[in-house]
């Protein structure tokens, strides 16, 4: 006696997590399951990844979820989204207050552009003498001119 009736059919289901919900009314789910090696007696974990129908869209990544055996979708899909056991948890934070927070943040610490009294002090002297230190430090030598300090390369004579 077969049965229409979809209830009535026995169907695998699993429960496992999303890893993936980066394609439209398509999951990723993964599935593990952990058994004893035949000779060395080692628990081994093996993972299976299963493409899932979830029209509506209601998995996201980390969730876990229930998913049944079904009618072939696509070529990969054979299983549907029965339901979402646990979601997983988000922040519900706007960027925006992030952004403010870093760069304040950032103000702030030491590394981010707060300098000491020194260096303060050497900053405001060469804003009021700008000319004397640009000119001294990025003069263009004339060809040939020696500048102390420099040695001439090896191999040369002079």
């Amino acid at each position: 006696m077969a049965s229409s009736d979809p209830v009535s059919v026995n169907r695998k289901s699993r429960v496992g997590t999303v890893v993936s919900d980066r394609m439209e009314k398509t999951l990723v789910v993964a599935i593990e399951r952990t058994s004893r090696h035949p000779l060395y007696r080692k628990v081994i974990r093996r993972t299976k990844r299963y493409h899932v129908h979830d029209p509506e869209g209601l998995g996201t990544l980390g969730d876990l979820v229930r998913i049944e055996e079904c009618r072939p979708v696509s070529r990969t899909k054979r299983w549907r989204l029965i339901e979402v056991l646990t979601e997983r948890a988000v922040a519900e934070v706007a960027p925006t207050e992030i952004d403010r927070s870093l760069i304040e943040e950032i103000q702030r610490s030491p590394a981010g552009g707060d300098t000491s009294a020194a260096d303060d002090a050497a900053a405001e002297g060469a804003a009021e003498a700008p000319d004397e230190a640009v000119t001294a430090e990025a003069s263009p030598e004339a060809p040939g001119a020696e500048v102390p300090g420099d040695e001439a390369p090896e191999g040369s004579a002079e």
